[in-house]
């Protein structure tokens, strides 16, 4: 139905993943946009990894880097999600697609505007509907979680985590200092409270909580002080290493929800559009 839908997605990590996945399996054509060193910490279940890897496959949906334009049809062809390293989205202005997703989560507007496309749509705070972007979706945990906004803005950012199992602030592994990340665990692996996660150069990263890794930086990363760069369950399911969140779903939901529901209003204007000019072309009866 949606075969010649184009969305593009600003970002490929475990949020936008979510959406990406969504959107991917409701038909739509998608490609999503990186830049050359993704910081994702949820690797594991992020399209973001295709950067690095070359191929990954998230819940049975693969995903490729593609270094040009004209490599994200023949992926598209194959069923394959493509991945552009592509930091300011260039491939908008080629493609001209209906739908623009803005799923940086930067906690703002990096340059995304109405005039990007027929549809566009930003994923939680930095973003105003009506102004910026056509709607937003909450990524706050809560009650409005996925909920799609036609006017106004997501919450603010906290800078609060969110609280699972019991924990919150002390579930994420933040770095203590600048440098570059060497990994001590893997993703899914069982971790205990002053555990060494990685290290940060020469500086080790302990685990303030028991459950398992979750997520954590790609190896070799440069980072900065104070940047998060790991995230443990205290839940202590492996498996959930491997599967999109439940929020990364609710998220995905709301986008795929706004998609169809501002599609079908630019799909309605442009009919009445095709229906005006055909009433104008028609000679007039005497």
């Amino acid at each position: 139905m949606f075969e010649d839908s184009i969305v593009v997605v600003k970002g490929a990590g475990d949020l936008a993943s979510g959406a990406i996945m969504r959107l991917h399996r409701a038909g739509f054509r998608v490609v999503a946009t990186e830049t050359a060193q993704p910081t994702t910490v949820r690797r594991t279940v992020a399209f973001s990894e295709a950067v690095y890897s070359g191929e990954v496959e998230v819940e049975g949906v693969r995903a490729r880097g593609v270094a040009s334009h004209s490599e994200v049809s023949k992926a598209w062809r194959e069923g394959v999600i493509p991945v552009l390293v592509d930091p300011r989205s260039d491939i908008v202005k080629v493609l001209r697609p209906p739908v623009l997703v803005d799923a940086i989560m930067a906690k703002r507007n990096c340059g995304t505007t109405l005039n990007d496309a027929p549809v566009v749509i930003g994923l939680g705070p930095g973003f105003v509907a009506g102004v910026d972007v056509h709607a937003v979706v909450e990524t706050n945990r809560g009650h409005h979680l996925g909920r799609v906004l036609l006017q106004g803005q997501a919450e603010p950012d906290t800078g609060v985590p969110g609280e699972i199992g019991g924990h919150a602030a002390a579930r994420l592994l933040r770095a203590p200092c600048a440098g570059l990340l060497r990994a001590n665990l893997d993703i899914g692996d069982s971790v205990e409270p002053g555990e060494v996660i990685c290290w940060i150069s020469d500086t080790p990263v302990k685990a303030q909580i028991a459950g398992v890794l979750r997520g954590v930086l790609h190896e070799g990363l440069p980072v900065y002080e104070g940047m998060k760069i790991g995230d443990i369950d205290p839940r202590a399911a492996r498996e959930h290493c491997f599967t999109i969140s439940d929020k990364s779903l609710s998220v995905g939901g709301g986008v795929l929800e706004a998609v169809l529901y501002l599609l079908r209003g630019v799909t309605s204007a442009q009919a009445e559009t095709k229906q005006s000019k055909a009433a104008a072309a028609m000679p007039e009866w005497r």
